[in-house]
């Protein structure tokens, strides 16, 4: 192993939770403050194990389906958002729901309807059985086209070529979607654009500060679940841009002692449903062995905060008006 002197780490700013997640997270806990456990909440709120385990301390009980949820019982839906058919599945169990979508999402299901409405063919591209996926394709099933990646672009079919636009799943890499929506245009000339970015500012943001901290770095560290789209593309994204290895870790206990043989510079970040306490105990680990030295490389600063679900919105302000 290199010299203790020059052991650093090169941690990433912005990292961790987005505005999308903090929501999420938040509407579980105040719906568990406000109502009592349990609290169903259909799939994981966010893709991260620690967080799950968490609420699930509290009284949250995580379902795959709806109709796994008590008749009368509150159930939430997830940041990633849900198909029009899980709102009617809610509606005939008689349950309360709370919607936790993350506004971002949510825009992408309004431009779905729109451009459908308008008798569109709609590309979206995005990582097939991601539930942001399912969700988003059940807004207009028989008009999206799921694009999974530019190697998945002669697959598609439309019904006319003169009418037809790309969507995006907000959580990918933006080079690789970039890449997909280039072949489609190739494909298609006539391909329209969404009238904003659909890649999440988060995403892009914590994937341009892994972009400059990578040319610089022995081993990159990223702190996320496997199944969290964001976390796996900053993963890819670090080799992509230079670092000579990478590794997805769930808590500092899954770093391997070998993987830090040789290593002058480990970069470090985490995906946008990352609480930053997993963060502080990677670098407890760190620092523990020799990796004490700490240089944040900033790119972004972020300032958006969603309101909390309506639901829950309307509710608390009862309850204090109730107090006063």
């Amino acid at each position: 192993m290199s010299n203790t002197a020059q052991r650093r780490v090169l941690l990433a700013a912005p990292r961790g939770y987005c505005a999308g997640v903090d929501r999420a997270v938040i509407a579980v806990e105040k719906a568990l403050e406000q109502y009592g456990a349990p609290i169903y909440v259909r799939k994981q709120i966010v893709h991260n194990k620690y967080v799950v385990q968490t609420l699930e301390k509290k009284g949250a009980i995580f379902v795959d389906e709806t109709e796994e949820v008590p008749e009368g019982s509150i159930v939430v839906f997830s940041a990633h958002g849900v198909a029009p058919a899980v709102h009617d599945e809610a509606r005939a169990g008689k349950l309360a729901t709370i919607d936790a979508t993350c506004p971002l999402v949510t825009k992408v299901h309004k431009e779905a309807v729109r451009f459908a409405d308008e008798g569109y063919d709609i590309l979206l591209v995005g990582h097939e059985g991601h539930e942001e996926v399912i969700g988003t394709m059940g807004e207009a099933p028989d008009r999206i086209h799921l694009v999974d990646g530019a190697e998945d672009v002669a697959n598609v079919q439309v019904r006319d070529e003169s009418k037809i636009v790309w969507l995006s799943q907000t959580t990918l890499s933006v080079d690789e979607t970039m890449a997909t929506v280039g072949e489609l245009k190739k494909r298609f000339p006539a391909l329209v654009s969404p009238p904003s970015d659909d890649i999440c500012y988060a995403t892009q943001n914590r994937q341009v500060a892994v972009k400059q901290l990578a040319p610089e770095t022995d081993l990159l560290i990223v702190v996320g679940s496997k199944n969290s789209s964001n976390s796996v593309r900053l993963v890819e994204v670090g080799l992509e841009y230079g670092a000579k290895a990478a590794h997805l870790v769930d808590f500092a206990e899954e770093i391997q002692e070998s993987w830090l043989e040789g290593v002058t510079t480990v970069g470090l970040t985490s995906g946008a449903s990352v609480p930053e306490i997993l963060v502080d105990g990677v670098l407890e680990f760190l620092a523990a062995r020799g990796f004490d030295t700490v240089e944040t490389v900033k790119t972004a600063e972020e300032h958006l905060i969603f309101s909390l679900p309506k639901e829950l919105r309307r509710d608390l302000r009862a309850e204090a008006a109730g107090k006063l």
